[in-house]
């Protein structure tokens, strides 16, 4: 089984030292109730459950999948109802919600922590009380007085569950074509007809109730996205008094047989004039349900890093232990036939590829989660709206960028083990598995690069991008830090910049530009982004005695001489442009039959 242990010190460095978590709260008076020893015990607490209960039965999980029994009914591997009802009844569900309606008022800040724990020792664990955490945000953004009333209180507790129902057999990317209907009843309800499919946790075991936020289009509805709207469908019917009711007229068709994350239900779900509730006004479900859709994306940025950390911890214990060969400077164990594998150059090369995108992505999910925690919490309106600006300009970058570079490092931490990372018993292909829809679902990578620059940075003639390279200058050059990482993260900001300034030119002269671009532009930003995240490490470590802190120098040494070069190649194919992959004829793309 694998080995887990959470970077409990590394946590604390990034929260307190790096993003002074507690002075932040202290000046907000909506956080000012947040204290750091009970962080501390959240942290150590959820450090434990992720280790002694939801790690043993990650690799179980896998092997015996979520099961569908026909008739409607899925149920979840052995233990994971067990372990779903002491994570409930801890309060973990409800951690961030809101305390009118029994919630617990935690920031960002603090659930990222919490979050990267649970999607580290078992990623299908974690998508189901994530599904319902994104819900409440939603319904809480979006839904009536009666509507929180009804459901808030027992999705907090987990004693219900959630989910989003959007993607329809013909429908993904475009939600503007869904064919979801939903008929209006003299009650105020809705009639829901029509199928969804990939509806994470759309049926399983666990609760007593799941409640289904689902996408749909009423009668007479504009076209397109403008037409849709969002409603409230559970599973079963809530009575006045808040007890259940009669079971609704939809169900689960089938599930996915997945490559990953086996133990999460991938649902087709059926819904036959299932009664159902609109959420905020008609036509307005898209952008309600972009406070869910945004959510998942950042929290799929924290599964990649999960994934990277679970694998890199493995991959240093059998790197320690594993003997192949002698080192290339002098014998470390002439006691044993060959020198353990961690005295390779090469091994090393692996090993800190993970470490470093471990890092820099943690404290890049913190800056985000501090942004968000700005826009939500802060009196002030114009830095909530800054603050707003920023999130939605990374928030592609949180999800596509992170989970790239986060199956990038579980694939170097599995080729650490050789041929041990191929097979079962090891483990580190169920993280590959796993990690790996991470670049997938709620909108593939290349969806989320045609975000940052066709929506975040060409939408608005890169203001928001422009502002947060102003932010990068000022944090470096008033750093007290002596450090290559300086100088490196200004040269790269310089960079982004004049890209940026080259694509916007381009955009009006190519109508490929935005497609053909996007991925690498998104890379490049990322790697800068990556950057300013050390430079802020280095700044916090500067002057802190102990190894730690130097090691956090090291590593970003290691950074800027091994891993931001890359930047310069990415700059070079988006300079490049998009003609060279539009040049070929439609006919090369066609494949050859025999006649």
């Amino acid at each position: 089984m694998a080995v887990y242990n959470a970077p409990l010190n590394d946590m604390r460095f990034i929260l307190n030292d790096v993003f002074r978590a507690h002075e932040f709260w202290q000046s907000t008076d909506k956080l000012a109730h947040v204290d750091m020893d009970t962080v501390d015990m959240i942290l150590e607490e959820m450090a434990r459950l992720s280790k002694n209960v939801l790690l043993p039965i990650n690799r179980s999980g896998d092997e015996e999948g979520a099961t569908f029994e026909g008739d409607g009914v899925v149920t979840t591997p052995t233990g994971f109802k067990e372990a779903y009802k002491q994570y409930a009844e801890s309060g973990w569900v409800g951690l961030s919600g809101d305390p009118e309606y029994g919630g617990q008022g935690f920031p960002k800040m603090v659930t990222m922590l919490t979050e990267e724990m649970i999607f580290t020792t078992n990623q299908s664990f974690a998508l189901y009380p994530n599904l319902t955490v994104g819900a409440t945000l939603c319904m809480n953004a979006a839904a009536s007085e009666e509507q929180k009333e009804t459901y808030l209180e027992k999705m907090y507790a987990g004693e219900w569950s959630g989910t989003m129902c959007l993607t329809e057999p013909h429908a993904g990317t475009d939600l503007g074509i869904i064919k979801t209907k939903a008929v209006p009843n003299d009650d105020g309800s809705y009639n829901i007809s029509g199928t969804k499919i990939f509806i994470t946790g759309g049926e399983h075991d666990l609760t007593d109730n799941i409640i289904h936020l689902v996408l749909a289009k009423t009668p007479n509805a504009p076209e397109g996205s403008k037409g849709i709207s969002l409603f409230i469908v559970p599973k079963f019917l809530v009575n006045e008094d808040g007890s259940l009711g009669e079971r609704n007229t939809l169900a689960v068709g089938s599930i996915e047989h997945k490559m990953g994350i086996k133990a999460s239900a991938t649902c087709v779900m059926n819904f036959d004039n299932a009664k159902g509730w609109m959420v905020g006004a008609e036509n307005t479900g898209l952008s309600s349900m972009f406070v869910m859709m945004n959510y998942e994306r950042v929290t799929m940025g924290l599964q990649g890093l999960g994934g990277t950390e679970l694998a890199y911890q493995n991959a240093v214990i059998y790197a320690n232990d594993r003997g192949q060969g002698r080192s290339d400077t002098q014998l470390q164990s002439p006691e044993k036939p060959a020198d353990a594998i961690i005295h390779h150059a090469d091994v090393r090369r692996m090993l800190l590829n993970a470490k470093a995108n471990s890092e820099a992505s943690r404290c890049f999910a913190m800056y985000v989660a501090q942004n968000l925690d700005k826009e939500k919490f802060s009196d002030d309106p114009e830095v909530a709206k800054a603050a707003a600006a920023r999130v939605a300009l990374l928030t592609p970058v949180a999800k596509g960028f992170l989970t790239d570079k986060a199956l990038e490092a579980t694939i170097d931490c599995q080729q650490v083990f050789g041929g041990h990372g191929y097979v079962r018993e090891w483990g580190m292909e169920q993280i590959v598995r796993d990690t790996r829809i991470a670049q997938i679902y709620e909108g593939t990578n290349g969806i989320q690069a045609l975000d940052l620059l066709g929506r975040k940075v060409a939408r608005n003639n890169g203001k928001y991008i422009n502002n947060f390279l102003s932010e990068i200058r000022d944090f470096v050059n008033n750093m007290q830090a002596d450090h290559q990482v300086k100088q490196a993260t200004l040269a790269a900001t310089d960079k982004i910049e004049n890209l940026t300034t080259t694509v916007l030119a381009n955009i009006g002269e190519r109508k490929n530009e935005i497609n053909g671009c996007a991925v690498d532009f998104m890379h490049a930003f990322g790697y800068l982004c990556y950057s300013y995240m050390f430079a802020m490490m280095v700044e916090a470590a500067d002057g802190k005695e102990g190894e730690f802190y130097t090691n956090k120098a090291k590593l970003a040494d290691y950074f800027v001489g091994r891993i931001l070069p890359r930047i310069d190649a990415h700059v070079q194919m988006v300079e490049t442009g998009s003609d060279p992959m539009m040049d070929f004829d439609l006919a090369y793309f066609e494949t050859a039959t025999n006649s």
